[in-house]
């Protein structure tokens, strides 16, 4: 029974038991993992305020041979969204912890994908504007899985001007990138369309966010 340490983005959680949850967190090195948090839900928990969506982590954790969950003995939030306050932002904090859910494997470590996620959030709380973040984090997924849609040759200039400007810009210096809505709306269909036909199903977290933007 190994006890694992390991930086980890927390995914998704949900209600175990009457005090438990169930964690989805992705690590660094050793991919995503599904896990225990023992009283966790109980007001003076451990975890406390450590398992929100996209929270940067640092976990500890036993794993058994053949058994599908861990156990979490300790998370230590070194990042967390909470303290964003925007509530588009944390939408879109959950939308990209859905997304990294959907596309990283159990247990099939893949940096890329982890540094992608954390870079998200450092982006948010740099200040980054969202729908430009939204679009960058959509284009590099799509593309790091090999899936990026061929239509792309087939896009505005601008939108393929933004592009252009994301494989060579930190997320955080979105800010300084130039794009006008018309790109960003044109991207966000392109991109929504390859990640349904991609997954086969519209996310939650998606619905959710257009349901916002219709109410502002």
């Amino acid at each position: 029974m190994p006890l694992h340490t390991a930086d980890a983005l927390i995914l998704r959680t949900y209600k175990l038991g009457e005090s438990d949850r169930i964690v989805v967190f992705l690590t660094r090195d050793r991919g995503k993992k599904r896990g225990v948090a023992r009283g966790a839900r109980r007001p003076r928990s451990a975890f406390q305020g450590a398992l929100e969506p996209l929270t940067e982590v640092r976990v500890a954790y036993f794993e058994w041979e053949r058994r599908e969950l861990v156990a979490l003995n300790y998370a230590e939030s070194c990042r967390s969204p909470l303290g964003l306050g925007c509530e588009d932002a944390l939408g879109h904090v959950g939308y990209f912890a859905e997304l990294l859910d959907e596309w990283a494997q159990e247990a099939d470590a893949d940096e890329r994908l982890y540094r992608l996620g954390a870079s998200m959030l450092e982006a948010l709380e740099a200040g980054a504007p969202v729908e430009p973040l939204a679009r960058y984090f959509e284009y590099w997924l799509l593309r790091l899985q090999g899936v990026y849609p061929e239509s792309q040759e087939r896009l505005s200039a601008d939108a393929a001007a933004f592009l252009t400007a994301a494989r060579t810009v930190a997320p955080r210096q979105l800010g300084t990138v130039s794009v006008a809505p018309a790109a960003l709306e044109e991207l966000a269909r392109v991109h929504r369309a390859a990640i349904a036909m991609q997954l086969e199903k519209t996310l939650k977290s998606d619905r959710v966010l257009r349901d916002l933007h219709r109410q502002a």
